[in-house]
């Protein structure tokens, strides 16, 4: 699959009334490993698998995602920490701009070094806002990208972040808390948003049981990603899946 990720997440969330989405990091899983956790994801219903990490330990990148593609048939998208981390071999890249921080290398200086690889490679590129909001903890994502989150009580903060986005063409709002998060995105926030603007709102970090992924549903998202805290555990992540998957 080289096109129409977007257009297929978004056919997913229209027929399943969610979409389920899982986060694999290649700086923690050995190849072999990598390859049977995103069978599994598949195996329970995932929509589809994103593979990033916030630094890279491996030269084996673009080799990760031709392996994980050989073993699903859903699609294999590309969360990166930066330009490095642009390969040919993902189906879609989501092409984010930490718009919730103010280092621009993570707003414009790293768009600029990818988007040529991106159009050389011929892979899609999702324009996605990505907004990361306080945890309770300091992420790897939050200490890596130098920036500060949006306070977890400042919903108007999030809502006017979210449509400077939306004005600015994105395709998609992320709403994170980082991996290893101490709490997920606020319900009220998320609803807020997804009141606010008419851009289709993922939602991550934090998220570790179908309570908190139906919240999350509930609450407007689109879209619920898992990460690391579920990857191995086949039963909770059936229950996830079940859990966002509310049109079925």
């Amino acid at each position: 699959m080289t096109s129409g990720v977007l257009q297929y997440l978004l056919e997913v969330r229209q027929r399943r009334g969610a979409g389920y989405l899982t986060l694999l990091d290649p700086d923690r899983l050995a190849p072999g490993e990598l390859d049977a956790r995103a069978e599994l994801c598949a195996e329970v219903g995932a929509d589809a698998i994103l593979i990033g990490t916030s630094l890279m330990f491996s030269a084996r990148n673009a080799a990760c995602f031709e392996r994980v593609k050989a073993r699903v048939d859903i699609p294999v998208i590309s969360f990166p920490g930066g330009a490095s981390q642009v390969v040919p071999t993902a189906d879609a890249i989501l092409f984010l701009s930490l718009i919730s921080g103010r280092n621009p290398e993570l707003l414009i200086g790293e768009h600029v070094k990818a988007a040529p690889l991106i159009r050389e490679y011929g892979v899609e590129a999702i324009p996605t806002g990505y907004m990361l909001v306080q945890s309770g903890t300091l992420t790897s994502v939050e200490f890596i990208s130098n920036t500060r989150p949006i306070p977890r009580d400042k919903v108007d903060i999030a809502m006017a972040h979210a449509l400077a986005a939306e004005y600015l063409g994105m395709q998609l709002i992320y709403l994170e808390t980082g991996s290893g998060a101490d709490a997920a995105v606020p319900d009220e926030m998320v609803r807020a948003i997804v009141d606010y603007i008419s851009t289709p709102v993922i939602v991550g970090g934090g998220i570790r049981d179908p309570e908190t992924a139906r919240a999350k549903v509930a609450s407007g998202a689109g879209f619920v990603v898992t990460g690391s805290v579920v990857e191995d555990d086949h039963q909770r992540l059936r229950e996830l899946s079940q859990a966002v998957h509310v049109g079925e």
